[in-house]
């Protein structure tokens, strides 16, 4: 059994400095994108010289390319106050944002399992997917004059810390805090300190988000970090982007949002699902599987990434009629009737799709003999 997960090297140092402002995480999936997404809206707001977020919107993707290379907040003011700019190369690696304001490139874990079934970190492989030439070239209006000041850059979050992306929320808010730290002490926004309001997004089975993203509104956000899950990213959007407020996810897939209707307004430091779609076909194409099925959660994000993943499975080779795609409600009592289904069709590999219920849906496939321990 083995899988892609959105993952950067971050490296040890990063780790450390999460772990020192909240010493209890075990887990920093998520935590690079989060970081990058404050730097890239407060570095975008300083170039603009504004706050505004439909003033700063069109100076986000040229933050991301072509410019002085600068690594941290620090660095990267800097060069905007000595009137250059700036191409933040972040914790995440160089992002290249395309003109949907998008990574153009990507790093992803293979991962695998030790025999006690934790993830085995040794034998974690990274692999990139997407190419940097399809990054955008456009970088923004003129920018204002440095030392520009102004209001302050109020930044709000959607961190999952209910739900079935909770596992996310620790780490996404001591990125939160840790780079909001780390802009205020290199001088701010505008000659004032970032603002930062947190909130809990839920997931798409409540009105958490929507009730969070109002309250957000209400307290003056210039942008909102999040969310995790795509299907709350579009149940938001529209009165986030509408509101005049950027959204920037740090985890939000779903191809939908690429060419989403957002007024200019939505970004994200995670690539969208076809590129995680390339990742997956290259790892079940490359160990020789030549019948698969796919078992994917029906949502925004599982039905696009089950859907591209087929399509490039196909234009690698696979015939059509050996890949047998299947939608599941996450909330089910069980997946009885899927997992027959699946041991009917009997495929080489099977690609499972999902958030927490994915592991009663190893256990059903292992209990019919179809599963990664057959």
């Amino acid at each position: 059994m083995r899988g892609t997960v959105l993952l950067t090297d971050i490296g040890p140092e990063f780790r450390e400095r999460l772990l020192g402002v909240d010493p209890s995480l075990t887990n920093f999936n998520t935590a690079a994108e989060t970081y990058d997404a404050v730097v890239i809206a407060s570095l975008a707001a300083q170039l603009a010289g504004s706050n505004e977020a439909t003033v700063w919107g069109p100076y986000v993707n040229g933050v991301t390319f072509g410019g002085e290379a600068c690594t941290t907040f620090a660095e990267c003011s800097e060069v905007v106050a000595g009137g250059g700019n700036p191409d933040y190369d972040g914790v995440n690696g160089p992002l290249a944002f395309t003109d949907p304001g998008e990574p153009s490139v990507a790093s992803f874990a293979i991962e695998s399992f030790t025999e006690d079934g934790t993830i085995d970190e040794d034998a974690r492989e990274f692999v990139q997917a997407g190419d940097i030439d399809d990054a955008a070239t456009d970088e923004g209006p003129a920018p204002a004059a440095p030392g520009t000041t102004g209001a302050p850059l109020v930044i709000g979050s959607l961190t999952p810390q209910t739900g079935s992306l909770a596992y996310q929320g620790p780490q996404q808010i001591a990125a939160l805090t840790l780079a909001v730290t780390d802009v205020n002490a290199a001088g701010g926004v505008l000659g004032n300190p970032v603002q930062l309001n947190t909130g809990d997004s839920g997931d798409a089975s409540t009105d958490t988000a929507t009730q969070t993203a109002d309250r957000l509104l209400q307290q003056g956000a210039n942008v909102i970090v999040g969310a995790s899950s795509s299907g709350v990213t579009l149940t938001v959007i529209d009165a986030v982007t509408q509101a005049g407020v950027a959204m920037i996810s740090p985890a939000s897939t779903s191809d939908r949002l690429t060419d989403y209707a957002d007024n200019g307004l939505f970004f994200r430091t995670v690539p969208p699902d076809t590129l995680q779609a390339r990742a997956l076909a290259d790892l079940i194409g490359g160990d020789g599987n030549n019948t698969v099925g796919i078992l994917a959660l029906n949502d925004p994000y599982g039905t696009g990434l089950a859907d591209n993943t087929a399509a490039d499975l196909i234009s690698d080779g696979l015939d059509e009629d050996s890949i047998r795609s299947l939608v599941y409600d996450p909330t089910a009592a069980n997946f009885d009737s899927e997992v027959s289904q699946m041991v009917e069709f009997n495929p080489d590999a099977i690609l499972v799709i999902g958030f927490e219920e994915t592991s009663r849906i190893i256990e059903g496939l292992n209990a019919q003999g179809i599963g990664p321990q057959r």
